[in-house]
């Protein structure tokens, strides 16, 4: 943190003369040895490290994966099939690669409730917050980006209903569109800015994550009880060995669980479709994205309304870039002093709903909207038909002999009838997407808000070191 001194010391006269001209072992040592730590971290803190393993298995796999793809849609797919058959061990290399994007996002994602759950987001912290948003914006654009690559069906279907929502955007959205694509519609030009931009984009990332450790060294580390660190002596330990050993530790469990995966449950995280060459003619049945941009798919689906000018489909494109949007000025949201949830008994049982919202916005956005979830009767089929005299009218049919009949008997004489479904009332995905979209919205908006002036934290410990070691007298912190 500021204003801990530098306790390194060159031990050869090497390292003396480069420490004197390029203090990079100096650095190193600060940073990720000696650095003053408080002694509670739990082993949510350890995510961090689990992502800085992860960013450099994609870059490494990336790195010589793209040595091997082709990046026309002739040969993309076929390349990708010679990668899996004839390199040598490419294989291993693309499901380390596909797999290795589910477990980072998943880490990240795990990453970002603790500091929700903690208030790592709260003074002095903004930045590092903000710089952990830009980091989790650009690992979309690069899983987006990487998504389309295989050129299955998937990849193809799915980048072409993605880019077609900037179409939406009035005025500049056409020509938006045209950019992304390079053309007037997906080809062989999108498909090579596609990998150039996510070749290029880990490497922003990469550049973004030191800012982010640079912006964490700065006030140090936040924790459990959300104390600030007082005396760096009683307080806080070295990084290491102390949490080298801890994250090693919870570093090695995560690569047996991505191990697990990649050799027997590559596929289990994608999808099917994308093991069939890409076809502009035949379009899936169900088009979604990967299980880490469902919530967001979600909440763009619930949108089916218009509000004033405001078309539905620009809408959804608000909602789900707002969705994200949000996450950089909660800093500024949320209102209450207390930082950490575990004092905070009413504002715990709230983010406890927001993390199920979130996982059910992903089941909402992998199921077909329009299926009913709750059953409230049985779907009919209907028969409307209008009379040789004029008449309009329509009939519900519980079988389709009967609705067959009646149809061919209105057209005998000498009117006109048609067959349609009438769906029976339901609770739907769609509904259900809705509710949850209002509840995430709200409880950024509207809950911390106000539960940041209203509620009561229970009482905070007195110091780090009085917590760890159970000799904390509580002081009630009272409401603001």
């Amino acid at each position: 943190m500021s204003g801990h001194e530098s306790t390194y010391k060159p031990a050869s006269g090497f390292t003396k003369w480069l420490d004197s001209r390029l203090p990079i072992i100096r650095l190193a040592h600060d940073s990720f040895v000696d650095f003053p730590t408080p002694k509670n971290l739990n082993y949510w803190y350890t995510f961090g490290g689990i992502l800085a393993v992860c960013l450099v298995i994609q870059i490494v796999t990336g790195v010589v994966l793209a040595m091997h793809y082709t990046a026309t849609v002739d040969q993309a797919f076929a390349s990708v099939e010679r990668i899996m058959r004839d390199v040598p061990f490419g294989w291993l290399l693309r499901y380390i690669h596909a797999v290795g994007a589910s477990m980072f996002f998943l880490a990240v994602y795990i990453h970002m409730f603790r500091g929700l759950y903690y208030g790592s987001y709260k003074a002095p912290r903004e930045i590092l917050w903000i710089l952990g948003c830009v980091i989790f914006l650009l690992m979309m654009a690069t899983a987006f980006l990487g998504y389309m690559l295989p050129w299955g069906q998937m990849s193809l279907h799915g980048a072409n209903v993605i880019i077609s929502l900037f179409g939406a955007i009035p005025l500049v959205g056409e020509a938006i569109q045209s950019w992304l694509l390079g053309g007037p519609s997906i080809g062989n030009q999108t498909l090579q800015r596609f990998f150039s931009l996510h070749y290029l984009l880990p490497f922003m990332i990469a550049g973004v994550v030191i800012l982010h450790i640079w912006a964490l060294h700065v006030p140090g580390n936040n924790n459990p009880t959300g104390v600030e660190v007082q005396d760096v002596e009683k307080d806080t330990v070295p990084f290491h060995p102390y949490y080298t050993v801890k994250d090693g530790f919870a570093i090695v469990v995560f690569l047996i669980i991505f191990a697990a995966f990649v050799f027997y449950l590559p596929n289990v995280l994608g999808h099917a479709d994308n093991y069939i060459e890409a076809n502009p003619l035949v379009t899936p049945a169900h088009i979604v994205p990967e299980w880490y941009l469902l919530p967001f798919y979600a909440i763009l689906r619930a949108i089916t309304f218009d509000i004033g000018p405001i078309e539905a489909k620009l809408l959804g494109v608000i909602f789900m870039f707002a969705a994200i949007a949000v996450l950089f000025v909660l800093p500024w949201l949320d209102t209450a002093k207390t930082k950490s949830m575990r004092y905070r008994p009413v504002a715990k049982q709230f983010f406890f709903g927001f993390v199920a919202s979130c996982l059910l916005l992903g089941w909402c956005g992998a199921m077909n909207p329009d299926d009913p979830i709750i059953p409230m009767g049985e779907d009919k089929l209907l028969v409307e038909f209008t009379n040789a005299d004029g008449n309009i009218g329509s009939r519900p049919f519980d079988g389709y002999e009967e609705a067959a009949a009646f149809r061919a008997e209105k057209q005998a004489e000498g009117g006109v009838a048609s067959m349609s479904i009438q769906k029976a009332p339901a609770f739907r995905f769609i509904h259900l997407a809705q509710i949850l979209t209002a509840y995430y919205f709200a409880y950024f908006l509207v809950i911390l808000p106000i539960l940041g002036l209203r509620e009561k934290p229970k009482g905070e410990p007195d110091s780090i070191h009085k917590a760890v070691l159970g000799q904390s007298s509580a002081q009630a912190v009272p409401a603001e």
